[in-house]
């Protein structure tokens, strides 16, 4: 947030966290229920938003676990989902209030399938307002095999790259 922050001058910024039991243990059987979590308490606070405070642009983001809250974003529930057991995708009009989504080390399909969790699709709404960041070398969100590259962000100089393409879509 502090790259950010630094950004955009004299504009006022609000963070919230996604209120869910955070987990890097992807192969526990609580894990979709916490990534479920996480998606319906970002899309509920998103809405929200959108509605209470119309002129605001929110900025979506996350790192690893939390950025498979990019779920949030999908135009559809996932197929071999079933749609009653997942929050249904926002309604279009709230994209016109995400002005940008910043993803940091979200796990790959194929990380994913490991665990039995459909792929991440970015909703075609939300595609040309989202970067997602992938470090050399992370094997959550890449072909790599370095653990030491998936806790790099806050090091490697991405967070600002997340923070100026954040800024530049405000």
């Amino acid at each position: 947030m502090e790259a950010l922050r630094s950004q955009i001058g004299a504009r006022s910024l609000g963070v919230y966290a996604i209120n869910y039991p955070a987990s890097s243990d992807f192969s526990s059987s609580d894990f979709p229920l916490t990534v479920i979590d996480g998606v319906r308490d970002a899309s509920t606070h998103i809405e929200s938003m959108a509605a209470s405070c119309p002129a605001t642009r929110q900025i979506l983001g996350g790192y690893s676990g939390a950025a498979v809250a990019g779920y949030v974003t999908s135009a559809a529930v996932p197929p071999d989902v079933p749609a009653a057991a997942v929050p249904a995708p926002m309604p279009a009009e709230i994209a016109n209030h995400v002005a940008a989504v910043t993803l940091f080390g979200t796990p790959s399909g194929q990380f994913l399938n490991r665990y039995g969790a459909p792929p991440i699709a970015i909703g075609p709404l939300y595609q040309p307002k989202t970067i997602e960041l992938c470090a050399n070398g992370d094997g959550v969100c890449g072909a790599g095999n370095d653990p030491v590259a998936h806790v790099s962000y806050a090091m490697n100089g991405m967070t600002s790259q997340g923070a100026d393409f954040a800024a530049r879509h405000l």
